[in-house]
């Protein structure tokens, strides 16, 4: 894949496509600021992506359209061929900020500060660039692209986007993707090729509740939550693979003097191995069917038994692209051909649904350095930041197979 990579380097149309990157990094920043102030909270992602399809038709795309879960898609090279299973190249639209959240952005020199500026708006200006400079430069690529901007990445959004862009033929045009690459945030060193999978539950446990003193012994919600917290905090860590159970926020009652009719907790599943999670889910519900059933036993006989209901917030599959596949060492070797270390990591991105589905799938960074992510402090500087989008641009073009 070296000799690969080396090859494409010296390719006359991907010289130039890399040259209309270094020269047009003022403008891609000055996007990224500008998408930035576009609000785009999960789940109501649609001015932000109104304005990347705008983009996406400036820049040349075809086909450029918004499907009906809210990506924004823009081809090149597709030109009505159904033959060629396509490479996905995509960043998501959506920040984990709510509405109500000023999302101005700030710039002192090659800093840019403001919510969101890195996770995502540094994606996707990636992404218009890699597609604009691919376009200008007019790469032959064997296999058509797609460009495409997501919704429903962060938190509740539980990769909404990516599921509804990968699940079935609609999409994608051709059928599975031949390969499918997330840009996400900024960096230039990882390579995230192991999807880290999630489950997330909202676990309410109800009683009957009433006065603290009258109707103490009844069956007490709160009770269930701490026992059932304490019983999560004594699951025997595991570590290879590594798989945790975190209880992340808790709360329920009306008052200090009243015993709650319900009380609840949030818990965060996560694991790199699919078998691992599933394990660790049935380990959880039984913990949680254990604290409602040890508070019932201590209820005053003859009251009413509490119940616990589990409903799922989020399912995030696990799963992995190997080292050895040609996609990762594709951006193995764009690394070493750009003079940096690659280091092999773990993430939760789009790319989880693609490995999950067996598309060859990474995540890279767009380049540059960031900080404060998903602080309203977050800041992005433009430290090599042309170099992130240049890898972005060879690992799309050795697996497009541009000729």
């Amino acid at each position: 894949m070296d000799h690969a990579v080396s090859r494409l380097l010296a390719h006359e149309r991907i010289r130039a496509a890399r040259h209309h990157i270094e020269r047009t990094d003022e403008v891609t920043l000055a996007r990224q600021a500008a998408l930035s102030t576009i609000p785009a909270p999960t789940g109501a992602e649609g001015r932000r992506a109104a304005r990347v399809a705008e983009l996406f038709r400036e820049i040349g795309l075809s086909d450029v359209s918004i499907d009906h879960a809210g990506n924004v898609h823009g081809w090149l090279g597709k030109n009505g061929d159904k033959s060629a299973a396509p490479v996905v190249l995509a960043a998501h639209l959506d920040t984990v900020f709510g509405a109500e959240v000023d999302v101005a952005v700030e710039r002192r020199g090659q800093r840019l500060e403001g919510p969101g500026i890195s996770d995502n708006a540094r994606g996707l200006a990636a992404l218009v660039a890699v597609a604009e400079a691919m376009v200008a430069a007019r790469v032959p690529a064997t296999r058509p692209i797609l460009f495409a901007a997501t919704v429903g990445e962060e938190g509740s959004g539980d990769l909404r986007g990516v599921k509804y862009l990968l699940n079935g033929k609609r999409e994608t045009g051709n059928g599975k993707p031949a390969a499918f690459i997330a840009l996400d945030g900024a960096g230039l060193d990882r390579v995230i090729h192991r999807a880290l999978g999630s489950k997330r539950y909202h676990v309410t446990f109800r009683g009957p509740g009433g006065h603290s003193w009258a109707a103490f012994g009844v069956a007490n919600p709160a009770n269930a939550v701490g026992r059932a917290a304490a019983l999560l905090a004594d699951l025997a860590p595991q570590h290879a693979p590594r798989t945790t159970c975190a209880v992340v926020r808790l709360g329920g009652g009306t008052g200090l003097n009243s015993i709650p009719q319900e009380a609840w907790l949030d818990l965060d599943l996560r694991s790199e191995d699919p078998r691992a999670l599933a394990q660790l889910d049935v380990t959880v519900r039984t913990a949680l069917e254990r604290a409602a059933d040890d508070e019932n036993r201590r209820r005053t006989a003859g009251s009413p038994t509490l119940r616990v209901e589990i409903q799922l917030l989020g399912d995030r599959p696990s799963g992995i692209t190997p080292r050895a596949h040609p996609l990762v060492q594709a951006a193995v070797a764009a690394n070493r051909a750009l003079g940096r270390d690659a280091e092999l990591a773990s993430a939760s991105t789009d790319a989880n649904v693609a490995i999950a589905l067996g598309i060859p799938a990474i995540a890279l960074g767009a380049g540059g350095k960031a900080g404060d992510a998903h602080l309203a402090t977050e800041w992005y500087e433009n430290v090599e930041g042309a170099l992130g989008i240049i890898r972005a641009l060879l690992v799309t073009a050795a697996m497009a197979e541009v000729v």
